[in-house]
């Protein structure tokens, strides 16, 4: 939908009209005929339909184009009304520009912030209301520490409500201590696994510099009895030598 024409000051041209609405073109296409639409207008009317609405020639989605620059350009000059005019804003500025205001405009009726509150209210006067609003949050007056609603503040025992957080913090406590004890218990499982293992490989070392040992052992006693051999023929030798 276009926006309403008597928003506008002045003469507005009728090619910046749509032809479907017959509002002021809002994000325009124009197609091939050079008939131009808002582009949720056409976008609607092609559902239906596979020609201009104006002069029935036959156009498609992929035919739309953006409006021509010197049209654009005229469009964004047009001068019209902000839209909360009812409300008592009496700002007037260009197309270009209105959509910026609005979005800033004091007059504009937006939703209360705090939550369950359902009162839509003026921009400049949310301060106000937010300051009074019976869904607005405060630190208890009592010293408990609790942010509590003004709605509920007839309701709000601060005994009830630490005894409330004092459960919880018990309750997450022990939580985190079994979580802790698993998770000790699961490091100290696998420590134990891996020692274990560790020792078993030790283990296995060990018996094998035994049996390298003993090999050593066997291998030094045979030297030293072929050392003993030979010197006994040595001796022998040296016997003989003398009685020749």
């Amino acid at each position: 939908m276009g926006y309403d024409i008597d928003r506008f000051v002045g003469y507005v041209n009728e090619g910046l009209l749509c032809s479907i609405c017959r509002d002021v073109l809002e994000d325009p296409l124009q197609a091939p005929c050079e008939h131009a639409f808002c582009t949720a207008c056409i976008h609607g009317w092609l559902v239906h339909h596979s020609n201009c609405p104006e002069d029935r020639q036959m156009i498609d989605v992929s035919l739309l184009r953006p409006l021509y620059r010197y049209m654009k350009n005229d469009l964004n000059r047009l001068q019209l009304h902000c839209k909360n005019r009812e409300y008592g804003c009496e700002m007037v500025c260009s197309l270009e520009s209105i959509d910026r205001h609005e979005r800033e405009c004091e007059y504009s009726q937006i939703p209360c912030s705090n939550a369950g509150c359902t009162v839509q209210i003026e921009r400049r006067n949310l301060e106000g209301h937010l300051a009074v609003c019976e869904y607005r949050s405060r630190e208890c007056p009592n010293g408990c520490g609790y942010t509590v609603l003004g709605a509920e503040d007839t309701q709000h025992n601060c005994v009830a409500e630490l005894r409330t957080e004092l459960e919880l913090l018990r309750s997450e406590m022990i939580c985190r201590v079994e979580e802790a004890k698993h998770e000790m218990e699961s490091r100290l499982d696998s420590q134990r696994r891996h020692m274990v293992q560790k020792e078993s490989i030790l283990q296995n070392e060990i018996e094998e510099l035994k049996s390298q040992m003993s090999r050593l052992m066997s291998d030094v006693r045979s030297l030293m009895a072929a050392e003993r051999q030979h010197r006994q023929e040595l001796e022998q030798a040296e016997l003989e030598k003398r009685e020749l």
